[in-house]
């Protein structure tokens, strides 16, 4: 048991140690949307992607993604066991199933398995977000996610998407064009940043006040 825990170290920190410096060609999410796109069902003839520094995407669209998504991502280290707990408890009292996933878990889901849920899957997540937090910084962790992260049918990342939706380079992201892109990420199945529906557009005005409100984030991404 021991040589295969080893094994299974091993396993995970080579490919995340060569990812903390070199960027990812690909995501499983990019590789299935040929076969049918998360966002459509469709198989997707191009995939929209291309990889950009961190310097180059708006702070704008990080603090959004960050208080949209993840508001603790600062302080835990890749699993949220106090969002765990606030979503069993609404689960116990009202019966709805809240999700508890940090940023770190979700970018391990999106680079390196399925969208399908199961405790297989969520094992595996909860593995690779902590090797995460362990190898890379935090810049690092947001810097990938930014890149790989699914904004709408076949297009993936921000730089697809800003230059796809608003015609503009990613570090060009206004704060209202920000917000929509981070609306969209619970659900790019059923949320569009461009015509957003009546949901999105509400969504994305509490996205902005949070922006507001958590300002002094803007320095730490």
């Amino acid at each position: 048991m021991g040589w295969l825990f080893l094994a299974g170290v091993v396993a995970t920190a080579a490919p995340l140690a060569l990812l903390r410096f070199v960027p990812p060609v690909t995501s499983t999410f990019m590789i299935r949307s040929h076969w049918g796109d998360p966002a459509t069902g469709l198989p997707c003839e191009t995939v929209h992607y291309r990889w950009v520094q961190r310097e180059a995407i708006a702070t704008d669209l990080a603090l959004a993604v960050v208080v949209a998504e993840d508001q603790r991502f600062l302080e835990h280290h890749g699993l949220d066991f106090e969002a765990m707990r606030r979503a069993l408890r609404e689960r116990r009292k009202h019966g709805r199933v809240r999700g508890a996933s940090t940023l770190t878990q979700q970018l391990a889901k999106n680079l390196f398995l399925w969208p399908s849920p199961s405790y297989l899957r969520k094992a595996v997540e909860a593995w690779l977000a902590v090797s995460m937090e362990t190898l890379w910084p935090k810049r690092r962790i947001l810097e990938v996610y930014l890149n790989v992260v699914q904004f709408g049918p076949c297009t993936f990342g921000a730089a697809a998407a800003s230059e796809r939706f608003f015609g503009k380079p990613p570090a060009e992201l206004d704060a209202a064009e920000a917000a929509l892109l981070a609306t969209v990420l619970p659900s790019p199945a059923k949320l569009r940043a461009m015509n957003p529906g009546p949901y999105a557009q509400e969504r994305s005005e509490e996205i902005l006040a949070l922006m507001r409100e958590q300002a002094w984030r803007r320095r730490h991404l």
